[in-house]
This record gives structure tokens, C-alpha cells and sequence, in this order.
């Protein structure tokens, strides 16, 4: 079975956002404006911004992804989880019970988030096509080698298959930039 090089992609600091949750930061009839796609087809980054506060600090200026979701969450990295003072969970994006606190601010409102802030799981998400190309399957955990003067191996990448995905890994910036990598890189899948 051929082997997977995957691009990999850095995942700034950003927020996901309830229909209502947007209205309560934003005001009555607010909605997301798109900025920019990303590689993910139907995924873009807006204009909308908010600050996110902790019991130590707050991070101004946090960019919200959109489309809305079901459940409003913030995907942070440790150092900026120590920055703001909380202990989010590494997860999956959705996975959210028992997740870090956390205080959003928007021009016209702001929400207590009981939880809903987590570091995001390294993850894969994979086209179903390349998904039977290469021998991988939905929720399966693999490692990526990533060369270069920082090499490094990233263990416990899950793997997320979908229809509607375009291959691509991502990490927080914390392991991006530990790998030292920058503008497009890749990494080569490789299963336990």
C-alpha cells in the first residue's frame, strides 16, 4: 500500500459560534462575514472577531470560523491556555463536555462559556478517495514524520474521514512551529 505525504497546516487561535451565541456577541441580525476561504471546502475565516478572557488574561482578537455551529467552542494552543489561565483538554473539535471555561467579548455583548474551550487533537482529514487509496479509515490513529532541521515525529494523529474533505493535517501553531516548518509542508503518514 502506497504511503500518505500530507500536507500539513498550522491552526491559529480560533472560535466556532452558535447562530445565537453570534447574535449575543454581536447583535440582534448579526452574520458572519466571509474573509477568506479555507482549505477545508465550505470552511472560511470571517471579519467577526472577539476577545476571550481567563482567570490569568485575555487574547484579543480571535478569529471566528465559519459556517455557525451547534456548539460554540474556542480552539486554543497550551501557550496560549496559559496565558489566559485555563486547562482545556486535548480533543476532537465538537468534544466538548467537561471542557476549560472561558469569557467571550464581542462589540455588543458578552457570554460565560461553562466549557467549550479545548487544544485541538492533531488530526487528518482525509477525501474518502484518498481514504481507500492509502488504506486509512475514519477515527484510525497514525503518526506523521516531519523532516527538516527540526525533525520530529507526531504521534497520536487521528485520522477523519469524509466526502466532503480535502486531505490535509492539522496542528496548533505551538506544533507547528516546534517542528520548525513554515509556508507549505508535508509530512509522511506512517501506521502503527
Amino acid at each position: 500500500m502506497e504511503s500518505l505525504r500530507v500536507e500539513i497546516e498550522g491552526s491559529a487561535r480560533h472560535a466556532h459560534v452558535t447562530p445565537a451565541d453570534l447574535q449575543t456577541l454581536f447583535g440582534p441580525g448579526a452574520v458572519l462575514h466571509n474573509k477568506k476561504e479555507l482549505s477545508q471546502p465550505g470552511q472560511y475565516v470571517t471579519e467577526e472577531r472577539i476577545r476571550v478572557e481567563g482567570p490569568r488574561g485575555g487574547i484579543d482578537r480571535i478569529s471566528i470560523l465559519g459556517p455557525e455551529r451547534a456548539a460554540t467552542q474556542v480552539e486554543v494552543s497550551l501557550t496560549d491556555a496559559r496565558a489566559l489561565g485555563v486547562t482545556p483538554p486535548v480533543r476532537e473539535s465538537g468534544q466538548l463536555a467537561g471542557s476549560a471555561p472561558a469569557r467571550l467579548v464581542g462589540p455588543a455583548g458578552t457570554l460565560e462559556l461553562p466549557e467549550g474551550v479545548i487544544i485541538a487533537k492533531r488530526h487528518i482529514h482525509v477525501s474518502d478517495t484518498d481514504a481507500v487509496r492509502y488504506g486509512l479509515s475514519d477515527k484510525e490513529i497514525v503518526s506523521v514524520r516531519v523532516e527538516g532541521d527540526r525533525a520530529l515525529t507526531f504521534g497520536e494523529v487521528v485520522i477523519r474521514v469524509s466526502p466532503e474533505f480535502r486531505t490535509s493535517m492539522h496542528i496548533d501553531i505551538d506544533e507547528f512551529n516546534a517542528a520548525g516548518l513554515s509556508g507549505t509542508a508535508t509530512g509522511l503518514v506512517v501506521k502503527p
